[in-house]
Parts: C-alpha cells; structure tokens; sequence
C-alpha cells in the first residue's frame, strides 16, 4: 500500500499535476486573511477622529489587539477539530465565518461592538493560516511544496498592501466602515469557488480509512499517493477523534512540536512588531512621513520577492538550511537599519528584512508542514501557529513599550535583532526527520 508506483506511472502524474486550483484557492484566501487584519492599522486615523465613538489611542491599540487574540483561540482550536471536520470543512466555515463578521463590523454601531466584531473576525481567520499551508503543500508536487507555499502565502503581503492603497485613496471620500464592508468579499466570490472546487485532503480521508476515496482524489489531481501517505497516516485507530494531536506531543515529535512553536512565536514578533512600528520608528529617526510609509511598502515587498525565491532555494538545498539563514539575514538587515545611511541603502536593507521577518515566517510555515506527516502536519502547524499569536501580540506590545521608554529609536530594532538569533537557534535545533 505504501510502495512507490512505477516510474512511468509516476512521470505521467507528475506531468498531469492538476493541483492548481486549491493554490490559487488557498492563494485569494490569505489575500483576504492579509486585507482583513491590515486593514484596521490602515483605518486607525480615521477611527481616532470618529467623534462618535471618542476612542483613545491605548483603546484602539485594545481594540486591534482582539483581532488577534482572536486568531490564537480560531487556530488553536482548529488543531484540535480538524481530525473531526477534515481541511475543507474548515477551510469552507473559516472563509464564511470572517466574511460574515468582517460584513457586520461594517455596522458596528458602537465601538464595544466593532470590538467584539473584530475578536470573533480573529476568530475565522485563525482557522485559515494552517489550513491552507496543510492543503496547499499537500497538493503541490513533492519537490515543489516549498516553492508552491512561498506563493500562496505571499497573498498576506499582497492583501496588506491592497487595504494601503484602498485606504489612501477611498478613505478621504467614504466612511472607515465601508474598508470592512470590502472584506466580507469572499462570501460572495471566493466561498462559491472553495464549494465546488477545493477538495478535501488526501491524507485526511486515508486517515479516516477512506483509502479508494483518497486515492482516487489522488489521481485526479495527478499527485504520487505515496507522497502524500505514509504508513503513520493509515488508520490505526479510527475512533479517536484526538490521535494527531496527540501524536504530536509524543516522544517522537514533542521536541519538533515545541521548537516549531518557539520559531513561529520569534517569526510572528518580528511580522506584527517590524509591520506595526517601522512607520514611526522612522518618523522617529528623521524621515517624512511619505518615505515612512515607504519603508513599510518596501518591507512587504521584499517580503513577497524574497520568500518566493528562498522557497525556490529551499526546494533545492533544503528548507532548514534555508530558514536558519533567513533568520541570520534577519539579525543582519534589522541592525544595520539602526545605522545613519541614506534612504536609498536603507530601503534596500528594508526589503531584505522584509525577507528576514515576513518572508521567515512563510518559510517556517512551510518547514513545520513538510516536517510532519502530512496527517499530522494541519494539527502542528495550527498548535505552532497557535503558540506563535502570542508571539504577534507581543511585538507591538513590546515595540510600543520601548519606544515609551525613550531610550532612542535605535533600541527597538536591537530587540526585534535579539529574537531574530533565538529564531535561527530554535530552527537549526530541530531534529532531522526520520521516515517510517
């Protein structure tokens, strides 16, 4: 059953690869996840001068963190339903869970309301991160999953930038809550397609002891069944509704299962720390406004540019190297912007922390879900995620925590440096993989 086909059988699937619609799926998911929880930072100004409302600026600094906080319980507990639900369950309630609640924020008649809104937005959209890492890496080609993941998830940057740019130019003529109205988007567009075409995981159903079903979904999607089902993924105990998460803390995995969680805690910092605070880190440092918010586009840019191309890499020489690295390029990058050097070097530097930061945490992404068994790999990328959120409520905490302090706006980037070194210690740390 776990024999690999013949070689001609092989190439022909291989060949026939049909596995593109659930990354592009996966793809305008995480566009809308990016656009959804960028969208309130691009919204703040306007939300601050809502007299209406009257917010301070530490009750808006509240209100964006539920978001959030949100996401750590959604991706938590998805690791904990996806053995009874299946990936394309949860991939279908998340997208209609967050466009629903992104569309009532949009009527939030209050701000404890659109509070409340935004903790139960966190909520869907935890589920959808790990989610679609699982589903877009199982259905990619084996030697290309790296590459592939580096894509899809490159749709958070491209979201984030699309609620920027949106925000520039439509909030100086409509009101902040139409931004929201904007997000609830793929209830309309992307859930019809995610119905019809988004299949459930192959690992999954064999998991569940569904063999001729797994691997005639295999087949159809012109993927090698061996590459994605190992003997740890058949059934051994179809009753237990818990036997990945469980098999995840095991002997076998425990050491994996909190290195991975220590390195998406260090990789989220640096996302949600460098994305929140660079803006004013620079103002700080002496640069206009406009070039402030350049940095920021930058960062996100090289974030898309260079996670792709380190995926390319990783397909290559191997992904542990390659995130180890990233980290190091991290450290590097993030202290030599604390350097006096002309806008021009310093936004090159940007980009290639936007590799380091945003670009590191796609690639750890991609790292946990390759590491696992492919059974297991949904419920340890939303454990590791899970632990990770604390990591992205942390870093505009502690940001905004030091820049209090006045120690100069130099410090801030020798902290987001300091976790950058534990993240590439924690990734080297992780144990090679050895197959069944």
């Amino acid at each position: 059953m776990t024999q690999s086909l013949p070689t001609e059988l092989r190439t022909t699937a291989l060949t026939a690869w049909k596995g593109r619609p659930v990354l592009l799926l996966c793809f305008m998911t995480i566009v809308f996840d990016g656009y959804d929880l960028v969208v309130f930072g691009s919204t703040v100004p306007s939300i601050l001068k809502f007299e209406d409302w009257g917010l301070t600026t530490a009750q808006a600094g509240m209100i964006g963190s539920l978001a959030l906080v949100g996401m750590l319980i959604g991706t938590l507990s998805v690791g904990i339903l996806t053995d009874r639900l299946g990936r394309r369950r949860i991939m279908l309630t998340s997208i209609a869970w967050f466009s629903i609640c992104m569309l009532l924020t949009a009527f939030a008649p209050s701000a404890e309301v659109f509070g409340a809104l935004r903790f139960l937005t966190g909520l869907g959209l935890g589920g959808v991160v790990p989610t679609c890492i699982a589903l877009t890496v199982e259905y990619a080609r084996k030697e290309r999953r790296q590459i592939a993941n580096a894509v899809m998830f490159s749709g958070y940057s491209v979201g984030g930038v699309g609620a920027s740019l949106l925000a520039i130019n439509l909030l100086q003529h409509i009101d902040f809550r139409w931004m929201y109205a904007i997000g609830a988007l793929p209830l309309v567009t992307l859930l019809p397609a995610a119905w019809k075409l988004m299949p459930e995981s192959v690992a999954y159903l064999a998991r569940k002891g569904h063999l001729d079903e797994a691997k005639a979904t295999a087949t159809r999607f012109g993927l090698i069944y061996t590459d994605i089902v190992s003997s740890e993924d058949l059934p051994t105990d179809p009753a237990g509704t818990n036997s990945s998460l469980k098999a995840i803390f095991t002997r076998k995995w425990l050491g994996s299962t909190i290195l991975f969680a220590v390195a998406n805690f260090c990789g989220l910092l640096l996302v949600y720390g460098l994305n929140t605070w660079l803006p004013q880190i620079m103002r700080q440092a002496g640069f206009n406004l406009g070039d402030a918010l350049t940095f920021l586009l930058v960062l996100n840019a090289g974030a898309i540019v260079g996670s792709i191309s380190a995926s390319a890499l990783a397909d290559r020489i191997g992904i542990k190297r390659v995130v180890t690295g990233s980290f190091i390029l991290a450290f590097v990058a993030i202290l030599m912007l604390s350097l006096q050097l002309p806008l021009a070097i310093l936004l090159v530097i940007v980009a290639f922390a936007g590799l380091g930061s945003v670009g590191t945490q796609i690639l750890v992404g991609g790292y946990c879900a390759t590491h696992y068994p492919q059974s297991l790999s949904a419920t340890a990328l939303s454990w590791s995620l899970g632990v990770g959120r604390i990591g992205a409520i942390c870093g505009p905490l502690i940001g905004g925590f030091i820049a209090s302090l006045a120690f100069g706006w130099q410090v801030n980037f020798y902290m987001f440096a300091v976790f950058a070194v534990i993240g590439s210690i924690v990734v080297f740390a992780v144990p090679r993989r050895t197959e069944p």
